[in-house]
């Protein structure tokens, strides 16, 4: 009997009653292993409403409170690392050394919201005026939702909501319903750290779920993670419902290799940022733009390498790179090879044909490189969301830059190079929002913020860190006049307060 993956709402497991259902597969089978209950509105409505009662108590626990229950919830996610790995694996595909590395920085920000503490510090002026002091505090805003996508089934749900309930916020996660479990687990284990009953909902779902959370009057903000063109329609339905919105898109990340840069380092780099998780990355290098002369041996370099990468199930310790994670994205993804020569392409590298013995129907793809792609090809202008590499040729970094200027996207970039100079102009003329300086994922740590620019996100706060408190916090200033024991009243007075 195929098993089926229910909601997690108020503290428990919750059987789906809407009837319908989405299967989940096995990329490396193309077996559906399971299925996983769609919620109606009133099942969203339910959730909120856990969230809700749930707000009453959590938004004004006490900070040592809350913090108590996430170093025990750390220690916990710590403990099972391993067997959340194996969720992502079974539903998203990604071997198993990746998927402990999407849990790795998951625990950063779970770490960041232990330490809310000093997140949360209010300011304080005395004596602006005659005996009145001036103080800012920043406080929760209710129920808040996340709607995260199939890549990073657990590194994007910890992105979010050990934040926001740090913050005293309650929490309604949906999780992407091609592999859901991996976020059931975290609910699951929070409630096993002392996660009292309706802080953290987990409600599985289409589009019915993500609009009846958008349109729902008790949730105040909506964080997402996805593609642009749902990026932008969550950012204005929420914020034309009146709620905050942070929407992280899509990207078409570059990579910019000088003709001075140590081209042993930049194809390493190419390679792991182009292929790793199949390329199903909103950070992975989609184009290399090569500068001068070193075009020919940087693309000789990274074939050489590409062309060793093992591809295999997620489960089996000598894999490299697994499955896309559905037939249809797959065959997608081989539309941009298939028709990339037509549009003036060198196809170096060819993974259409790709199989893998044993598993012939799994959703397999090889490594693929296209040469002297043109900027107005379908395989430059998309986000592939795959392994797929475009080379770029230009004469200099000022074209370049330029290239690389007039995308729409801005999520990340990187540069490679041994000059500090061209270095340091480069990060203050790329216009994206996370730049690497010899770094190809340069995916910032848990206290800094993470988002792009242009395309690549909605709305006016990046992802944890600073941005990320801020979001899931509203600011409120007193300002307190008290009188002098000493002095007499002083009567009423019709004038704008004076500061001095």
């Amino acid at each position: 009997m195929t098993k089926t993956v229910n909601h997690w709402i108020g503290g428990k497991t919750v059987e789906g009653t809407s009837g319908a259902y989405g299967p989940v597969t096995d990329p490396a089978t193309g077996e559906v292993t399971t299925q996983v209950a769609l919620a109606s509105v009133e099942e969203v409505d339910a959730a909120v409403a856990a969230a809700k009662a749930a707000y009453a108590t959590w938004g004004t626990s006490s900070l040592a409170q809350r913090t108590a229950v996430l170093f025990r919830y750390r220690a916990l996610l710590d403990a099972r690392r391993d067997d959340i790995a194996a969720l992502i694996t079974a539903e998203h595909g990604k071997v198993h050394s990746d998927a402990l590395g999407e849990v790795a920085r998951g625990l950063e920000i779970v770490e960041l919201a232990c330490g809310i503490t000093t997140q949360l510090k209010g300011e304080l002026s005395t004596q602006v005026s005659n005996r009145v002091d001036v103080s800012s505090i920043r406080q929760s805003l209710g129920v808040v939702a996340g709607i995260t996508p199939f890549n990073f089934p657990a590194m994007v749900p910890m992105w979010m909501f050990p934040l926001a309930i740090a913050c005293g916020n309650t929490f309604v996660l949906k999780p992407s319903e091609k592999d859901p479990s991996a976020a059931n687990l975290l609910a699951e284990l929070a409630a096993e750290a002392g996660l009292p009953d309706g802080v953290l909902n987990v409600v599985h779902g289409d589009k019915v779920a993500v609009d009846a959370l958008l349109n729902h009057p008790d949730v105040a903000a909506v964080s997402f993670v996805g593609s642009t063109p749902i990026a932008r329609y969550i950012h204005a339905t929420a914020s034309a419902n009146g709620k905050r919105a942070q929407a992280l898109g899509g990207a078409k990340n570059h990579m910019l290799v000088l003709p001075d840069a140590d081209l042993d380092a930049a194809a390493d780099a190419a390679v792991s940022a182009a292929y790793g998780s199949a390329g199903e990355r909103c950070m992975a290098i989609s184009a290399v733009v090569a500068v001068g002369a070193i075009g020919d041996e940087l693309v000789a370099k990274i074939r050489e390498r590409a062309e060793k990468i093992k591809i295999g199930p997620g489960n089996d310790p000598t894999s490299e790179m697994g499955p896309l994670i559905t037939a249809a994205h797959r065959d997608k993804v081989a539309s941009y090879v298939t028709g990339a020569a037509a549009q003036g392409a060198e196809v170096v590298l060819d993974g259409t044909g790709h199989t893998v013995e044993g598993f012939e129907n799994g959703h397999w793809i090889g490594l693929s490189l296209l040469d002297k792609v043109s900027t107005d090809s379908d395989a430059y202008k998309d986000e592939i969301f795959g392994p797929v590499l475009c080379v770029l040729r230009v004469d200099t970094y000022e074209e370049g830059v330029a290239l690389m200027n007039a995308s729409p996207f801005g999520n990340g970039t990187a540069i490679f190079t041994r000059d500090g100079g061209a270095a340091r102009r480069f990060q203050l003329e790329i216009q994206a929002g996370m730049v690497g300086v010899n770094v190809p994922i340069p995916v910032p740590v848990g206290y800094h913020s993470f988002g792009g620019w242009k395309d690549s996100l909605f709305g006016d706060h990046h992802i944890y860190g600073n941005d990320g408190v801020h979001f899931y916090t509203r600011g409120k200033v007193t300002t307190t006049r008290w009188p002098d024991p000493a002095d007499a009243p002083a009567g009423v007075d019709l004038g704008f307060p004076r500061n001095h």
